[in-house]
């Protein structure tokens, strides 16, 4: 007990708690935006349950090159254009480096979309992979 008394323990102990947090913390965000898929994993989920890509990045990005069927939903108009989306299939969010992707699936979640996953690496992971893009 006087382990944890004593001031110097506590500044420890204080320290250890801090970082625990700091490094679970990312963690905790991506288990509520959803699960993190490779673009293999994406491609996968794409042609054995017919997943729907949302891409979220503004409309001229969508138009410069996309993934072939996504859908534009642009971030600032998720709540409106949601209504669209179907519940029943599995929905890949994409933004450009897969950073923004998080917050939005958390929004669409929000909505009542269940299963919700983001594109790790966004739509550079997937060009880099060499994976089709299209500006149809």
């Amino acid at each position: 007990m006087d382990f944890f008394l004593s001031q110097n323990n506590l500044l420890l102990i204080g320290v250890a708690i801090v970082s625990g947090l700091t490094l679970a913390w990312p963690m905790i965000l991506s288990k509520r935006a959803g699960a993190s898929l490779s673009c293999t994993e994406a491609v996968q989920l794409m042609n054995h349950q017919h997943a729907i890509m949302i891409d979220i990045r503004p409309a001229e990005a969508f138009a410069a090159g996309h993934i072939p069927q996504a859908r534009s939903v642009p971030a600032s108009e998720i709540e409106k254009k949601a209504t669209h989306l179907p519940k029943n299939k599995p929905l890949i969010v994409v933004c450009d480096l897969g950073r923004t992707s998080g917050s939005a699936a958390t929004r669409l979640r929000a909505l009542g979309f269940i299963e919700v996953s983001i594109l790790s690496g966004g739509m550079r992971a997937w060009s880099t992979a060499g994976l089709p893009v299209t500006t149809k």
